[in-house]
């Protein structure tokens, strides 16, 4: 299914009945990805997903845009449904929208259950090696790019960011890249102790991205939530285990 919001034709999935639940999915996934979680909540309730702008079958936005973009365009997606009432199962950077849209004022609709996988939010902690291999990078990329180095070298800055980039960065566009950027370095968690609903935390152990002791703190600051972790899993944790994850789901909205 499609639909224009903003001029943007927006992908998404509405499949199942009863009450509803929004789907948002991790940086660089899309919908496809989340069938078995979908297939699951659809047996009780009425799901709807959408491809965010710049992943899967949604254009990308027209400039570069932050979490509150996001936050802004997913509050005019659900708008165009009607809906007075939902819940929202979030992964990785759909985390981040979800705890942004929870803190807005005045929501025309009412949060009624959180579920949250692997979720993004918390801004890690820069060692003091982390600072300096930084700096080290800045200098040098600015040294890089000046005149004559980049006469003689013009390739050197691109292949300094390439090495220093993560993969969500180097298999993004130019745009998404200065997405990704305004994204990941927004601390959200003064917004995470905002979140009132019930709340179900799953997490893989062995998460790099979004590691679990982000989930020990989101547990911590939520007053009504509880963790399950799922032992020897990454930060795909619901395609990684299924039975695991699927399970969880259907016993909390069931």
């Amino acid at each position: 299914m499609t639909k224009k919001i903003d001029g943007i034709s927006v992908n998404y999935i509405d499949e199942g009945e009863g009450g509803v639940v929004l789907l948002l999915h991790g940086w660089g996934a899309n919908i496809s990805l989340y069938r078995g979680v979908i297939d699951t909540l659809k047996q009780s309730r009425r799901v709807i997903a959408p491809d965010m702008p710049g992943f899967g079958k949604t254009p990308e936005p027209p400039v570069p845009w932050c979490v509150d973009d996001y936050t802004d365009f997913i509050l005019r997606f659900i708008d165009s449904f009607d809906i007075r009432s939902l819940s929202v199962v979030v992964h990785s950077f759909g985390g981040r929208v979800f705890f942004k849209l929870n803190a807005r004022d005045d929501l025309p609709f009412v949060i009624e259950r959180a579920a949250l996988i692997d979720s993004a939010g918390i801004l890690p902690k820069k060692t003091l090696r982390q600072k300096l291999s930084l700096r080290l990078y800045k200098a040098g990329r600015a040294f890089m790019s000046t005149p004559v180095m980049h006469f003689l070298y013009p390739d050197a800055v691109e292949e300094m960011r390439r090495k220093r980039g993560s993969s969500d960065y180097n298999n993004a566009t130019p745009l998404m890249r200065a997405t990704l950027v305004k994204v990941v370095n927004e601390d959200l968690e003064p917004l995470i102790r905002l979140v009132k609903c019930p709340t179900l935390l799953i997490w893989g152990n062995l998460d790099t991205a979004t590691p679990i002791g982000d989930a020990k703190r989101m547990e911590e600051l939520i007053a009504d939530a509880g963790l399950v972790v799922c032992e020897g899993a990454g930060h795909f944790s619901f395609a990684e285990q299924p039975a695991k994850v699927n399970g969880a789901l259907r016993a909390f909205f069931e």
